[in-house]
């Protein structure tokens, strides 16, 4: 048996004039296909649970969404749903009326698909992790000169790789060997000092 919420009640009485009958629509027709669906209000707006989230609804000022929580993994045999996200509400678009709302038929194969993957606890993907930073590239020439220094070494060991970086690009892009030179020796007085490339620059 279906476990209606007076939150969800509340929520549509206080939505749009235009948008209360496409919640109490999509309401039912979860109703109708997983009737041991739990109703509860998450992060602002109402969700139906099935052995975990299976899909949700929302009401905004000019239109209506609805998603299925595992939508990004779901077949679409009809073509109906727009993809925006890992578990992004707004599968069938901006919903302005009851009639932008796919046919009953096909809300409720898509509801049973959604009910499958819960029963099977099929998981969604893994977000991709975050690329490690490539390793700086430090030329023969810092790397030398810089060993000659343990002051300064010690410091640019203990640097984040933007201070490492800043100091590297400083010396190896100059023009000339000399200004190499000239730059690389500033570079380990200042580090020798615990500076940072911009010292100058930071406010105290």
């Amino acid at each position: 048996m279906s476990k209606k919420s007076p939150k969800i009640d509340a929520y549509i009485a206080k939505s749009a004039p235009f948008a209360q009958p496409i919640l109490i629509r999509l309401r039912e027709v979860v109703h109708r296909g997983c009737p041991e669906a739990e109703e509860t209000m998450k992060w602002g707006f109402p969700h139906f649970e099935y052995k975990g989230i299976l899909c949700s609804m929302a009401a905004f000022k000019q239109h209506c969404a609805f998603g299925f929580w595992k939508g990004s993994i779901m077949s679409d045999p009809k073509g109906v749903m727009t993809q925006t996200g890992r578990t992004s509400m707004g599968h069938f678009d901006r919903i302005t009326s009851v009639s932008d709302l796919p046919s009953d038929k096909i809300l409720l194969s898509y509801i049973k698909e959604a009910m499958k993957l819960n029963d099977e606890d099929v998981k969604l993907p893994q977000r991709a992790k975050p690329k490690a930073e490539k390793a700086l590239k430090v030329s023969a020439y810092f790397l030398k000169e810089l060993k000659k220094n343990k002051a300064a070494l010690k410091t640019f060991e203990s640097f984040s790789r933007s201070n490492k970086k800043d100091y590297v690009e400083w010396v190896d892009e100059a023009k000339t060997d000399a200004t190499r030179d000239k730059r690389m020796e500033t570079a380990l007085e200042w580090m020798a000092e615990g500076k940072i490339r911009n010292w100058k620059y930071v406010k105290k």
